[in-house]
């Protein structure tokens, strides 16, 4: 079989919802991501090493969502999991849980990226809150994450004021300030 000239194989790639058999490909993510994402912040002991102990979280809160529009969906290259992606219904007491969804969670493995799993990722979580009756999204970000910042923003996400600090490690000593971004659904 032969492609257009110009044109080479398109790579086996998409997102769909994950599935409780997913749970450990996500810690696997989870566990490389937040090593890249939150290394320089907190100390290594602060992020888990062992990728069981978070499979296992993330098998029971799949098998038993506290809400039912709790989502969590999965980017594949063929049948591997490169990244994944939580959606849920906006907590912020400014926020109203009926129509404001949040993109609680979107990494992608540190290899893997700039391939566009967190653009196929990013649309599906719009998709999926759309479905899910939601009109406007919101997400946190690290302020001085300019790369997430970037990617978000050029996908039509602007800050909407609103800003905290989160205590990464519950002491009271890794304090991080963060920003939410909102985009509307259509």
């Amino acid at each position: 079989m032969s492609t257009p000239s110009g044109t080479g194989p398109t790579a086996d790639v998409s997102v769909r919802i994950a599935w409780a058999d997913d749970a450990d490909a996500i810690a696997g993510v989870q566990v490389q991501a937040w090593r890249q994402q939150y290394g320089d912040l907190l100390p290594p002991e602060a992020l888990p090493e062992d990728a069981a102990p978070v499979a296992e979280a993330w098998r029971t809160s799949m098998t038993r969502p506290e809400d039912a529009r709790n989502r969590v969906l999965v980017a594949l290259e063929r049948n591997r999991v490169v990244g994944f992606a939580v959606t849920a219904p906006a907590v912020d007491p400014d926020c109203d849980p009926v129509s404001d969804g949040e993109l609680a969670e979107l990494s992608v493995l540190p290899g893997e990226r700039g391939k566009g799993h967190g653009s196929r990722l990013l649309q599906a979580v719009a998709d999926t809150l759309v479905a899910d009756r939601f009109t406007r999204a919101v997400t946190w970000t690290i302020v001085g994450d300019d790369a997430r910042r970037g990617f978000l923003t050029s996908a039509g996400w602007g800050p909407d004021s609103a800003h905290r600090e989160l205590d990464l490690d519950g002491s009271g000593s890794t304090l991080v300030k963060q920003v939410r971004l909102h985009t509307a659904l259509s």
